[in-house]
């Protein structure tokens, strides 16, 4: 039933604990299928001796698949599979202009901070800077779950020509898209794929270290001015890039 490794992973190599390692390790076989739905995993004496660390190291990590609701235990039976990482996947990060002009059903917009402020980076060389952007902190919800951190800047000037709840029902690309009188002449969107810090995994409800998707969008008016910068962080377990080939 164990994994047996010709050679052991030196998890010395990352300031990150190790029992979080190992909790991203375990997910990780739970999403490939390696660990499959409704089987029972190795027990901890088992995947103490293939990791070459304590048994309380594995409880911890076992754990925190626990409290995620993947894994289930059993006093006298062990532990058993409980749902993919996968099966949560409903968040797709579009990649055409039209796609991102989409609302998410059942989502809603958390505004955690407002303010003036510039962009303290430009993803892209695109456009001219305006003067002053008006600069929203927000958090992007469905089903109970935190799935989007964003920080969007806005050209202050046309920000004011928006009603105010566009603030908490549109995308930023919708907002973009939205300004009276501004039509947009182009975007660029990068993705990076990373893991979450502190920071993100206390924002986003996540562990530390789990796989997250960095968005970075910007948008030029018609005028060659940058009307709208917007860079945000998705949780990695409910999110799907898919790109149309041509």
């Amino acid at each position: 039933m164990g994994e047996l490794y010709e050679q052991r992973a030196d998890y010395s190599r990352s300031a990150v604990a190790l029992y979080i390692q190992l909790a991203t390790l375990f997910r990780r076989r739970i999403e490939s299928g390696q660990w499959a739905v409704g089987k029972q995993i190795p027990t901890v004496d088992e995947l103490a001796d293939q990791c070459g660390v304590a048994r309380a190291t594995i409880r911890q990590a076992v754990g925190l698949l626990e409290t995620e609701g993947l894994v289930v235990r059993y006093r006298a039976k062990g532990t058993f599979v409980r749902a993919r990482p996968q099966d949560q996947l409903w968040c797709e990060v579009e990649t055409d202009w039209s796609g991102l002009l989409s609302s998410r059903e059942g989502a809603t917009i958390e505004i955690l901070s407002r303010e003036v402020a510039m962009p303290p980076f430009v993803p892209h060389e695109i456009g001219e800077l305006a003067p002053s952007y008006l600069h929203l902190r927000r958090r992007h919800w469905r089903n109970n779950q935190a799935f989007l951190l964003a920080d969007v800047y806005i050209d202050e000037r046309l920000a004011k020509k928006l009603p105010e709840e566009a603030f908490t029902t549109k995308t930023a690309m919708r907002l973009a898209s939205s300004i009276p009188g501004d039509l947009v002449a182009g975007a660029s969107q990068t993705l990076t794929i990373g893991a979450a810090d502190i920071e993100m995994a206390s924002a986003l409800e996540i562990p530390l270290n789990a796989p997250i998707c960095h968005v970075n969008r910007s948008v030029v008016d018609q005028r060659g001015g940058l009307v709208l910068i917007a860079n945000g962080t998705y949780r990695g377990d409910v999110v799907r890039l898919e790109i149309k080939l041509k």
